[in-house]
C-alpha cells in the first residue's frame, strides 16, 4: 500500500505514520519539514507548504496513491484545494474531523456515528462539520472516495492531557501541582470523559486504510474507557507523587474569566461522553484500545518530567489560575463569615 500523509508529525499523525511504517506501508509525508526527526527512516518526505497549491501539484506530478490522508485541514477551502490536487490520484481520501462535531449538548451521552452533528459553542467544530458536508457531497455526487475519521481527546507520551491549559500546553498545570498550588477543574469534576492513546488510535486508523468497507463512511476512533476529570487529575498527581489541590469551578465562571474557553468547554469537555465503537470494530475486526488511561497518562508524565524541551512555562496562564482560584475562595469566605 502506498500512502501520502499531509502533516505526519502531530500527536495523532506521528503515531499513525510510525504504526503504518511498521506494517510495511510505503509512506510519503507532505509537510514543511519542521519536525521530521519524528519520522521513521523509511518515510519519504515531500517538502512543501500544502497551502502552496502550485508547488504541491509540481511535487506530486504523475504520482498516484492508494490512500491520501489530510491531518491538518480545518476548513472547506482547504479541502477544496485537496480535491483539486488529489482527484483521480487516490483510491481513498481520509479526512480527520473531530468528535467535538457531535451535538452539544448531547441528547444521549452515548455517542454513535449517527449522533447529529451540531455545535453552536465552537467555531472549530462547525468548520469540521462543514468540511464533512462538503466531502460527503463529493462522494454522493461524484464518487470521490472519502472516509471521515473523528478522533476525540487523543494524547501521546509527549503531552499530558488536561482539561484546562493555556497557550503553553499542559506543563504549567503540572508545575502548579508540583508547587502545591490550586489546580482548576471545570465543573465538579464528575463528568465522564474519554481519552485515547495515540498508539491505539493508530491501529484503528491503519485498519481503515485501503478498507473497501470504509468508502463513504464516517467513523470515530476512541477508547471504550470512560473516566471522570477528577480521576484524570488524581492520576497526574499520583504520577508526580504530590497531593492534588483541586479547585472546582463552574464552566460558566471559567468562560466569564476567559471567553476563549467557551468552545473547548461548552462545546466539548464540559459534556459527559461515552463512545460506542461498534462501527469501528465491525470495519476493523479485532480492534481494541489497550492503553488504560492511568497507564498512558503516567507514561506521559514521566516523559515530560525527563524531557526539559517539553516543559514550556506559561506565566500568563499561571497568573490567571491564581486569580480565578482567589476569586472562588473569596466567594466561599463570604458564606463562611456569614
Amino acid at each position: 500500500m502506498k500512502a501520502l500523509f499531509i502533516g505526519g508529525t502531530g500527536t495523532i499523525s506521528a503515531a499513525v505514520t510510525q504504526f503504518a511504517a511498521r506494517q510495511g506501508v510505503e509512506i510519503y509525508v507532505l509537510n514543511r519539514g519542521n519536525r521530521n526527526d519524528l519520522l521513521p527512516e523509511s518515510v519519504k518526505v515531500l517538502r512543501a507548504d500544502v497551502n502552496d497549491e502550485a508547488a504541491v501539484a509540481g511535487l506530486i506530478g504523475g504520482m498516484t496513491f492508494d490512500v491520501v490522508a489530510d491531518f491538518i485541514a480545518f476548513s472547506p477551502p482547504q479541502l477544496e484545494r485537496d480535491y483539486r490536487l488529489f482527484r483521480g490520484k487516490t483510491k481513498q481520501f481520509i479526512f480527520i474531523s473531530s468528535a467535538s462535531a457531535y451535538q452539544k449538548p448531547l441528547s444521549d451521552y452515548r455517542i454513535t456515528e449517527s449522533t447529529p452533528l451540531a455545535n453552536r459553542f465552537w467555531e472549530y467544530s462547525r468548520n469540521k462539520i462543514a468540511c464533512e458536508e462538503y466531502l460527503t457531497r463529493l462522494y454522493r455526487e461524484e464518487g470521490f472516495p472519502v472516509t471521515i475519521v473523528r478522533p476525540s481527546h487523543t494524547y501521546g507520551e509527549r503531552s499530558v492531557p488536561v482539561g484546562l491549559h493555556g497557550r503553553g500546553g499542559s506543563w504549567q498545570v503540572l508545575r502548579r501541582m508540583l508547587a502545591g498550588k490550586p489546580v482548576l477543574i471545570h465543573g465538579d469534576g464528575a463528568s465522564l470523559w474519554t481519552m485515547t492513546h495515540n498508539s491505539d488510535f493508530a491501529r484503528g486508523f491503519v485498519g481503515l486504510m485501503g478498507n473497501i468497507h470504509a468508502a463513504g463512511e464516517a467513523v470515530h476512533i476512541t477508547s471504550d474507557e470512560s473516566v471522570t476529570w477528577n480521576q484524570v487529575y488524581e492520576i497526574i498527581a499520583a504520577a508526580l507523587n504530590v497531593k492534588l489541590n483541586a479547585v472546582h469551578v463552574s464552566s460558566d465562571f471559567l468562560i466569564a474569566a476567559n471567553g476563549a474557553f467557551r468552545g473547548p468547554l461548552l462545546g466539548d469537555k464540559a459534556n459527559s461522553v461515552v463512545f460506542d465503537n461498534a462501527k469501528l470494530k465491525r470495519l476493523v475486526p479485532g480492534f481494541a484500545a489497550t492503553v488504560r488511561v492511568d497507564e498512558g497518562v503516567t507514561q506521559a508524565v514521566r516523559y515530560v518530567m525527563t524531557h526539559p524541551e517539553r516543559q514550556t512555562g506559561d506565566p500568563e496562564f499561571d497568573a490567571w489560575c491564581d486569580k480565578v482560584a482567589g476569586a472562588v475562595n473569596a466567594a466561599k469566605s463570604l458564606f463562611r463569615e456569614a
